[in-house]
């Protein structure tokens, strides 16, 4: 994959200035698009797209159970799953994460019950003998699964998206612009970290902050410290108020395009945005495209407030 690695880019105080700006972006984001591309067809990519197709894909109503239960989840699975599809155990003393596993059986056509349910219903349906019915769903039932971090053994494959460079002085002018950029941000130590594998978060502490609190897992590549202060600014300016989990792709998709511009403009080479994109967009791409005018807008705000 092509490096995004520039030197620090400024843009003259002249009339033209906005217009070189919105140019240049325009062009990093194209440059964005055709690494996501080049990204989603790399063998390390198909890797990993092939063993994220083995987890289940969870409903809406399962997925708030999960994280009601366990926060910090990323992947779950069943006790028996970890162990044949991937190789790993659950340790000693875990609590399951319990969700509603469907019910597929026999069902039948007329109340739609399952084959012993009918029997003591009301229904007369007899047209056809119950082992000619097809199944459906019937109800569903408790079901434990767990947390990858629940569980030991062969590592899941992994995609490197950390952003790479010189970032000496970024870290501090980032945390320094918090004020002006309307956040209060926070780098917690990796042993006092809460958010499982997540390396930052942006969220409401409590219904009467006005301001969102920015957290990120302080880490010894300074880089992509700085690409994830920049991401949950990001998510800040653009989608503190929002709560809509059907637009969560494409919110990462925005706020992991900031971070993908800003880094670049500030010298890094952010070229594993591209990794990070895809795994959310892998059939569209384009919507970065789409999604260029907030981009851009939000990436200039914050590269102007690292100019002041």
């Amino acid at each position: 994959m092509a490096t995004t690695s520039d030197s620090s880019i400024s843009f003259d105080e002249t009339d033209t200035r906005s217009d070189e700006m919105n140019s240049t972006i325009e062009q990093w984001i194209n440059d964005l698009v055709a690494g996501v591309d080049e990204a989603q067809s790399s063998a390390e990519f198909q890797e990993w797209l092939d063993v994220q197709s083995r987890f289940h894909d969870y409903s809406y109503q399962n997925t708030l159970l999960i994280k009601r239960q366990c926060p910090e989840a990323t992947r779950v699975a069943g006790y028996r799953t970890w162990q044949d599809d991937f190789d790993r155990h659950v340790q000693e003393g875990e609590s399951a994460i319990w969700i509603w596993a469907p019910i597929i059986t026999k069902q039948c056509p007329e109340c739609e019950n399952s084959p012993s349910y009918h029997e003591s219903s009301d229904c007369d349906y007899d047209e056809t003998p119950p082992e000619e019915w097809s199944k459906g769903l019937v109800g569903f039932r408790p079901a434990p699964v767990f947390d990858i971090s629940q569980t030991d053994g062969e590592p899941l494959p992994e995609l490197d998206t950390e952003a790479t460079g010189d970032a000496d002085g970024l870290v501090t002018q980032l945390t320094a612009a918090d004020d002006d950029l309307g956040v209060t941000v926070r780098i917690i130590p990796e042993e006092e970290w809460s958010h499982g594998e997540a390396k930052g978060v942006c969220e409401r502490v409590s219904l009467i902050d006005v301001k969102p609190l920015v957290e990120a897992r302080d880490r010894e590549n300074n880089a992509d410290l700085a690409r994830t202060l920049i991401h949950e600014y990001a998510h800040a300016l653009l989608h503190f108020d929002v709560d809509d989990d059907t637009e969560r792709s494409k919110r990462e998709v925005e706020a992991e395009a900031v971070a993908y511009v800003v880094g670049r403009y500030c010298g890094l080479d952010t070229s594993g945005s591209a990794f990070y994109l895809a795994t959310w967009e892998s059939d569209d791409p384009e919507v970065v495209r789409e999604r260029l005018v907030r981009i851009s807008r939000t990436a200039q705000e914050i590269i102007e407030v690292l100019e002041d």
